[in-house]
């Protein structure tokens, strides 16, 4: 069975089972149909600070829901037909990031899938952080109008203050049972992880107003590493826009593409079953958009009609077809291989040769020498408040 995290930065719904991105229907026939039958749960949960929580004895609520709903579907799916003991947790962006935090934090699962997100693309937090950036600020407007503590503000005049002060993300607070997150593997036992080749598509708004000058401070920010990001990235003088694109593709690789491999190579460390990929196709109404973050979901849930495009189409049906395999104890694709969906609707499975053809693995093997604390603060120079859900 299937147990689905959505997206939405945790702050929004994004591919919950109430829209077509993430309607569940078309799968579950298709797999009724290719005799791998599935159940799949869509959970909802806390969102933006109710998700965070006052800062003062609780936290991570968000996250404490979809523990507390792991345990409600291990002690009660057997009376829908599933298996306790055939769980698959799945999610996509910050529904990846809250499903490799259940990894993390020790559910009793079988499988889990992490699509186009991880820890280290939203790593928990030090809780003042969160009171600092989010807590406090929600909290001083709520006190103009009245309120003194978030528990007793009605939850629209809550909902208005973190308008007012513009929180456009929030994220996990650092406790004991997310410690050492970048070496957990939990109990999972096999791992389905990748990436699409445009994530970082989320911050082109507002990388886009940025300056030639601030793309340049904010990679100096890695002080002696600042040079050799510049050449790798492609961050030079007189070129504002290949700058600009450069500090696109670096986060790109370095919130999403390179831990593709780091987590699936510490999951092989640790004796788990992994299958990669990486999704090339491009968006079905709009090709020049190419294969932005969260176009798979369009695929692998088949919300909405393809049939314009046929290889959309047929590549649709495909993963589908994989993805339920996997979630019936089935190999979806050869281990030794990376599965690649796309371009032009094509689905072939790659050798690690052939994904360097399509993804900067040159460039990943490059981050992988950088002290992490440079590469943290160009990130956070270049994507602090920049987010956009809508792009």
């Amino acid at each position: 069975m299937l147990f689905w995290v959505h997206g939405g930065s945790q702050i929004v719904s994004f591919g919950s089972a109430a829209s077509k991105v993430g309607d569940v229907h078309k799968l579950i026939r298709d797999s009724a149909g290719n005799e791998t039958p599935i159940i799949v749960v869509s959970v909802q949960y806390r969102l933006n600070i109710f998700h965070v929580g006052d800062g003062n004895s609780n936290k991570n609520l968000g996250f404490k829901d979809l523990q507390c709903a792991v345990e409600w579907v291990r002690e009660h799916i057997a009376g829908f037909g599933g298996d306790p003991d055939e769980i698959t947790i799945a999610g996509e962006s910050a529904g990846a990031a809250l499903t490799h935090a259940l990894v993390v934090a020790g559910a009793q699962v079988k499988r889990a899938i992490i699509m186009s997100g991880s820890l280290h693309m939203s790593p928990p937090q030090p809780e003042t952080r969160a009171r600092i950036a989010i807590i406090q600020p929600v909290l001083e407007v709520l006190k103009t109008r009245g309120y003194h503590e978030l528990k007793t503000a009605p939850a629209s005049e809550v909902i208005e203050a973190m308008v007012d002060v513009s929180i456009k993300s929030v994220f996990l607070q650092a406790d004991g049972e997310l410690a050492d997150w970048s070496v957990k593997t939990g109990n999972i036992q096999e791992l389905i992880i990748g990436d699409v080749q445009k994530e970082s598509v989320l911050f082109s708004n507002g990388i886009r107003d940025m300056s030639l000058r601030q793309v340049f401070e904010a990679f100096d920010k890695a002080g002696q590493s600042a040079q050799l990001l510049k050449t790798l990235y492609h961050v030079k003088d007189g070129r504002p826009n290949a700058a600009r694109q450069g500090a696109l593709d670096f986060l790109n690789d370095r919130l999403w593409g390179l831990p593709v491999w780091t987590i699936a190579d510490r999951f092989r460390e640790q004796g788990k079953k992994v299958y990669t990929y990486i999704f090339d196709q491009a968006n079905p109404w709009q090709w020049s958009a190419g294969a932005h973050h969260a176009v798979d979901l369009i695929f692998l849930f088949g919300g909405f009609n393809l049939a314009h495009d046929a290889g959309a189409f047929k590549l649709s049906a495909d993963m589908r077809r994989r993805f339920a395999l996997f979630l019936n104890g089935e190999e979806p694709w050869s281990a030794d291989k990376t599965c690649a969906f796309g371009p032009c609707g094509q689905v072939q499975e790659i050798s690690a040769e052939e994904v360097s053809y399509r993804r900067r693995m040159l460039n990943y093997s490059q981050l992988r020498k950088i002290p992490p604390a440079d590469l943290a603060a160009v990130t956070t120079a270049l994507a602090a408040g920049k987010i956009s859900l809508h792009v």
